[in-house]
């Protein structure tokens, strides 16, 4: 008999997989009132009852790992806790390289293991055999070993939760399904169930396989596709040894979980099928399984026979392929949903049961105190937009990104599915003068230019393959001469209102209160004093102003702009999304003002035109906003021009620029540009959990004009002082580094660089990275990249024009 459902509730976490379970154990263990878990069936029956239950922690991020870290904490003690058995062995895994190009991956995970205190033992073949007497060992180049990864049972593990939360004050409801939600304005009011109504507080969308219709109940897209994944069991034989690690061989494709005597095998496939992309997974299919695909099987058994000899002799007890829910990206769906001020998801989890743990405890803490407690940007919903949930573009990509889930990462990597989708006005002219194109936020954004006889594609390598000749030239072209970039996908906000200025001064950290045609680079920061966004505000007049943010941050800073107006009372301010409206182009480099005192009427002098200036300008005949500003530490200008006149703006400038061997330039020079520079990036040297003092962005804060978000906390941390502050370091040898190694100080490993790349003009490779502040005086420090160490020193300001001479000429 179902239990009855009350008529309100504080918190209902919808979903009883789990990831639901583990929000609800984590909420009601804070000690959150209220807590209630809807599951329309039985507890485990979408897609966790099928599910493996390997439990593998490293990923490339510290706070990433963190995440999968606090799974594995949690499986330590939460059987002991509640009383059920998890099946929980943590006898290690083992990851195999078959190719030099697999093992260069494996070293670069190891020395970003190294970097934030994780245990990864890289292993000969016969050291791999060892731990492993069933593999063949002859064609491998080497392996790594993770001592506290291992295996659970998906379905004693979610029964632990349940417990968990009916032990701390929360309920659970099977057999309850949810029909509709009720809205008032942006909030949800009432969750409909087939048994009745129920008003709420706060509503999570944990509903896995059936997450993207519940979204639709909310009036929200969530990008969550459903597609195939499949495994087979093998008979039990004595030929299977207890206690075996977990083996996972991404040559191969396949993993192997050991089984009572058994060995469960699965695989990544090059293609899956997708399913029901129209109209979601069918509502009434819980415990479903799809007929076994041989074919796709033997994609990864074959190899799984050669390296496992043993499984030739073995019989085929069952075939398990079962609807796994994945984002467009392969990573999860977390946090709060844009549109909606009471509405969270934690959905697409292609490894739910390893990170369950770690979601759940993230999940609770954004519920109950605003944020994660870490930076999960890679995980974030906001990281998606409306054109990622479009059914046909959410499954292409989605397909792709599961065929791709044991290939090698290169750096720099882009996808192929669903391209070509948003394009600048230029997409065509920089096609045909040689761009290679990569796709952020789905626009098609010039990373390069072929030239001469290089081809016209991107050529994947760990050591930077023919960047030197490409990138470099780019590199070298905005430090000697002038180029052209494309930036149209910039997001751009115009925020308007009488209530406008007041606003902004209260958002951001910096002083915006400039006259019309002034700017502000500025940060906006959370009450903690972390960096929420960093961004650009131009006023444009009196009471409108222009906020710029990057291409794939458009959702999540909105978001963060609304949620902070929400609270600032009966503020009169619109925000409009004007990116499409304005193309953008990048004029930069030493020679950029002749170029455009050519095309232009006005004085572009530096005293009648100043670094932060912005002026509405004319292009020949075409209307622009000049803006004064470098993300590459050269004089130049970004010129915001009507979509409709770019293409003319564009062959205007190089045609005035062809005298000055004018060039056209992409992102990847970009940033090996801002790196000499020591220019940060959103999302990856600043985040929420950094502040403006350690990234040493302390200049743009203005104490003086009243009240503003983080403003408290600021003040507190400019008193206490910070224990780390971001460090620019220069390698003696030009080893590749892309971020995420392992910096040391003699034996001791002290940071884990954010970013990475080749410095051309001042012919170094560059890194950043929180240093200690009791170590900033040293200058013996060694950077990891890969299995060579290079001796590094500490650069004081820029490493390149570290007085802004060319930049303020």
């Amino acid at each position: 008999m179902t239990a009855s459902i009350p008529a309100s509730t504080r918190i209902v976490v919808i979903g009883g997989g789990v990831i639901g379970t583990s929000i609800a154990y984590h909420l009601a263990r804070a000690g959150a009132k209220d807590v209630l878990l809807l599951e329309k069936s039985k507890l485990t029956e979408g897609a966790t009852w099928h599910a493996a239950g390997l439990v593998g922690q490293f990923r490339s991020q510290q706070n990433l790992m963190s995440l999968m870290n606090d799974s594995v904490k949690l499986f330590d003690r939460l059987g002991q806790e509640t009383g059920q058995d998890l099946g929980w062995r943590k006898f290690g895994s083992i990851r195999l390289a078959q190719t030099e190009n697999r093992w260069k991956e494996l070293l670069k995970s190891y020395s970003a293991a190294q970097a934030v205190g994780f245990e990864m033992n890289l292993l000969t073949p016969s050291e791999a055999g060892e731990l492993y007497p069933l593999i063949e060992t002859a064609d491998l180049v080497g392996a790594a070993f993770i001592p506290a990864d291992g295996y659970i049972d998906p379905n004693s593990l979610t029964q632990a939760y349940a417990k968990g939360i009916r032990a701390n004050g929360g309920r659970i409801v099977e057999g309850v399904m949810v029909t509709d939600m009720v809205h008032d304005k942006n909030r949800i009011t009432q969750v409909v169930t087939d048994q009745g109504s129920i008003a709420v507080e706060t509503v999570v969308n944990a509903a896995g396989l059936w997450a993207r219709q519940l979204g639709w109940m909310a009036g929200v897209e969530i990008p969550a596709a459903v597609v195939e994944h499949q495994y087979l069991v093998t008979e039990k034989s004595d030929l299977i040894p207890d206690g075996l690690p977990a083996l996972r061989d991404p040559d191969g494709g396949f993993y192997a979980k050991p089984e009572p005597g058994a060995l469960a095998i699965g695989g990544w496939e090059r293609q899956t099928n997708k399913v029901n992309p129209r109209e979601g997974f069918p509502w009434q299919n819980e415990r479903f399984l799809f007929d076994g695909n041989m074919d796709r099987l033997a994609e990864f058994f074959e190899p799984a026979m050669q390296r496992i000899p043993a499984l030739g002799e073995l019989g085929m007890r069952s075939i398990v392929n079962g609807p796994i829910p994945i984002s467009p990206d392969g990573e999860p769906i977390m946090g709060p949903v844009p549109g909606l001020d009471n509405f969270f998801s934690a959905c697409a989890f292609t490894s739910g049961i390893a990170a369950s743990g770690g979601a759940g405890k993230a999940m609770a803490n954004w519920i109950l105190e605003g944020d994660p407690g870490l930076d999960l940007w890679p995980f974030d919903i906001r990281r998606f937009g409306p054109l990622h949930a479009g059914q046909k573009f959410l499954h292409d990509r989605a397909v792709e990104s599961y065929s791709k889930y044991y290939a090698i990462h290169w750096p720099g990597e882009e996808l192929e599915a669903a391209r070509g989708v948003r394009r600048s006005p230029l997409y065509q002219t920089l096609r045909d003068q040689g761009a290679v194109f990569g796709s952020k936020f789905g626009w098609e954004r010039a990373n390069w230019f072929a030239h001469n006889s290089i081809a016209q594609q991107d050529v994947h390598g760990f050591d930077r393959p023919q960047q030197d000749i490409t990138v470099g030239c780019e590199h070298r072209a905005a430090r000697d001469g002038v180029v052209l970039v494309d930036m149209s996908s910039f997001t751009k906000f115009e925020i308007s209102g009488v209530d406008a200025c007041r606003f902004l001064q209260y958002l951001a950290v910096a002083n915006v209160d400039k006259q019309p045609g002034g700017a502000s680079y500025t940060q906006l920061c959370n009450q903690r004093g972390g960096i929420e966004a960093d961004v650009t505000i131009i006023r444009r007049s009196e009471d409108c102003f222009w906020l710029i943010t990057g291409s794939g941050f458009g959702v999540r800073d909105r978001h963060w702009i609304e949620r902070n107006l929400k609270g600032y009372g009966s503020a009169t301010v619109e925000i409009r999304d004007i990116t499409s409206t304005y193309g953008v182009i990048n004029l930069a480099g030493p020679l950029a003002r002749k170029v455009l005192q050519k095309v232009c009427d006005d004085d572009v002098s530096h005293e009648a035109f100043p670094f932060m200036a912005a002026k509405d300008i004319r292009i020949g005949y075409a209307p622009a906003l000049a803006y004064r500003v470098s993300y590459i530490g050269e004089l130049g200008w970004e010129l915001y021009i009507p979509s409709e006149y770019l293409q003319y703006a564009y062959e205007t400038l190089q045609q005035a620029g062809e005298e000055f061997d004018i060039t056209n330039m992409g992102y990847r020079a970009i940033d090996s540009l801002r790196l000499e520079k020591r220019y940060l990036a959103w999302g990856v040297d600043i985040t929420p959990d950094y502040n403006p003092f350690e990234a040493g962005l302390q200049f743009s804060i203005d104490w003086n004009k009243g009240d503003f978000v983080g403003a408290e906390a600021l003040e507190k941390i400019k008193q206490q002082g910070v224990s780390q502050k971001l460090a620019c370091l220069a390698l003696n040898k030009p080893l590749p580094v892309f971020g995420g190694e392992a910096v040391f100080l003699g034996d001791k490993v002290v940071a884990q660089t954010t970013s990475g790349n080749f410095g051309y003009m001042v012919g170094k490779s560059l890194v950043l990275c929180y240093l200690p502040v009791d170590i900033l005086d040293e200058n013996k420090f060694m950077v990891q990249s890969f299995d060579e160490k290079s001796s590094a020193s500490l650069v004081k300001g820029a490493a390149y024009d570290p007085e802004r001479k060319k930049m303020l000429c």
